[in-house]
């Protein structure tokens, strides 16, 4: 394949072929894949919730996703040519993953994103689920293979897994270089269907943090004003912020722990500019949270602008929002971390 640039003269301006392992490191091609893989699998979005995932045998998986069934996606990188031994490395990655239950990749997913925002819930906002359907979480797992060069003994044993019934794809990208150091690439899958693509487990490789101050600056005018007041309020009672890879968790320190109250978002989060309940960590943490936890759903329903989001509520703060409203939400938050205190930690 010859690509070209058009300059502004009309003249074609080729892009070269380059080796992508001569000039990148393995990280490279993860970090591209990690950022883009809706690029990568066209019409089928992958969901990434692990890098550098490690299994029960001491090797780590370079990426993994779900798919928009809850499916596990294995990704394997190589930056050249696979080695023979590569769709062996992916069926004992598989074998690992096959016995994950809900809970521990809840665990990998949020060791990765850095925050307690459960995998279901990020889930259902990543595909943009409306119904209240129930996802199945690894059902069925996906191995996919992506390298520079996929060789013709993994094409055939691939082939092969394929017609015996295992969900296995190779893909092949081309990494192109232009005069001016511009950068292409192209893909294309030669295994698999060209429109798709209980131990304790967590992943060293995660996404890195935001603070308070890049979290303000990346919201609109609406956000910040009710973000501030919440920040002043935090302050003022002794509440603290974990911070993750977009957004935070608002937390009371208690005992020797601490409860998530609730978790904010910027606009560019899967979530958009929102405040979610923390009812899944009242739930977990807080001793007979039957009570803590139904005074909070009633209270969020009653102010009339949270809305239910599976088993929690969400406030999308998308237009103007006045000061009234404000205060009802952290006057639930008061009533709420009253409660908490009351019952004490599990």
């Amino acid at each position: 394949m010859k690509l070209f640039t058009i300059n502004k003269d009309g003249k074609l301006i080729p892009y070269k072929e380059h080796i992508f392992k001569e000039e990148n490191k393995e990280s490279d091609l993860e970090n591209l894949l990690e950022r883009n893989p809706e690029y990568f699998f066209e019409d089928s979005k992958i969901m990434i919730i692990g890098r550098q995932v490690p299994t029960n045998l001491s090797s780590w998986i370079d990426l993994l996703g779900l798919d928009r069934n809850g499916n596990t996606v294995v990704i394997e990188l190589k930056r050249g040519k696979t080695p023979r031994e590569t769709v062996a490395q992916l069926l004992e990655y598989a074998s690992f993953i096959e016995n994950l239950d809900y809970e521990a990749l809840n665990e990998i997913y949020q060791g990765y994103i850095g925050e307690e925002t459960s995998l279901d819930n990020y889930h259902q906002e990543y595909f943009e689920i409306t119904n209240d359907d129930k996802v199945s979480f690894n059902k069925n797992t996906k191995l996919v293979i992506v390298a520079q060069d996929i060789s013709n003994h993994i094409k055939q044993t691939s082939l092969y897994l394929r017609k015996k019934g295992l969900e296995i794809y190779c893909m092949e990208f081309k990494y192109f270089q232009n005069h001016a150091f511009e950068r292409m690439i192209t893909s294309d899958f030669v295994v698999g269907e060209e429109n798709f693509i209980k131990s304790e487990v967590k992943s060293t490789a995660q996404l890195p943090k935001v603070d308070e101050k890049t979290f303000l600056e990346s919201l609109d005018k609406n956000g910040k004003v009710v973000f501030e007041k919440i920040f002043e309020f935090a302050k003022s009672n002794d509440l603290f912020f974990r911070w993750g890879s977009k957004g935070f968790s608002l937390n009371l320190p208690i005992e020797n722990g601490f409860v998530g109250l609730c978790f904010g978002y910027p606009p560019d989060s899967v979530f958009k500019q929102s405040i979610y309940s923390g009812i899944e960590e009242i739930t977990k943490k807080v001793n007979d949270y039957e009570s803590v936890v139904d005074y909070y759903k009633k209270a969020l329903e009653k102010t009339g602008f949270f809305v239910p989001a599976k088993s929690n509520f969400k406030w999308v703060i998308n237009k103007s929002v006045d000061n009234e409203r404000i205060m009802k939400f952290l006057n639930v938050l008061t009533e709420l971390v009253s409660k908490i205190k009351e019952k004490g930690l599990k």
